[in-house]
């Protein structure tokens, strides 16, 4: 026998960051008791987004087409390539910078001990995109954790191997602080500051 809707509800809600018990809790009763309009937009929107949402075949972002309309756009510049850990950090970056370039979305960082590895990365695919000559610059915006900075010099070796010049955002990231939490003038500045990865 199944647990009642309400148990299942809460613990749907559960598969979120952050939400444990009381939260979900929190939020199956907000929805019942004084949103349920909300909550069936809520249902509709989660239920299209999983069936249509994948990934663009060319820099790994969340698409609902092929190739998403950052990199189907032909006013992007196609010499400067940024590399970003997380969809969250592309759209930080689009938001705070007047950046103009192309991506490649990551889903992670190298951790060895989680078995997170070069190939679960997409890297074969970043090195198809390098040798294709396109990119002279490659934007290296990997967050500033220990694991941030090891995949941050795995990826310089990638673009140094293709002739393609590695730079990192600076000025002002906290080290250990995550791209997606920094305010917009800080990215911006570090952004426009970048230097070259030695």
């Amino acid at each position: 026998m199944s647990a009642p809707l309400l148990e299942q509800l809460i613990e749907a809600l559960r598969v979120l960051p952050g939400v444990g018990q009381k939260s979900a809790q929190r939020m199956a009763y907000h929805l019942l008791e004084r949103n349920r309009e909300g909550g069936k937009r809520l249902a509709g929107a989660l239920a299209e987004a999983v069936e249509r949402i994948g990934h663009c075949e060319r820099c790994r972002d969340f698409s609902e087409s092929g190739v998403c309309p950052i990199c189907a756009s032909a006013s992007r510049d196609a010499h400067l390539l940024c590399v970003v850990e997380t969809p969250a950090d592309r759209m930080a970056i689009e938001q705070a910078t007047d950046f103009r370039g192309l991506y490649f979305v990551l889903h992670g960082r190298l951790s060895p001990l989680d078995g997170i590895g070069p190939r679960e990365l997409g890297l074969d695919r970043l090195a198809d995109r390098l040798a294709a000559g396109e990119a002279q610059e490659m934007i290296i915006a990997t967050n500033p954790t220990v694991e941030g900075e090891a995949t941050a010099h795995y990826l310089a070796q990638l673009a140094r191997q293709h002739q393609v010049r590695p730079s990192r955002p600076a000025h002002g990231l906290p080290l250990g602080g995550e791209l997606e939490y920094v305010d917009r003038g800080t990215l911006s500045h570090a952004f426009g500051s970048r230097s070259e990865v030695p």
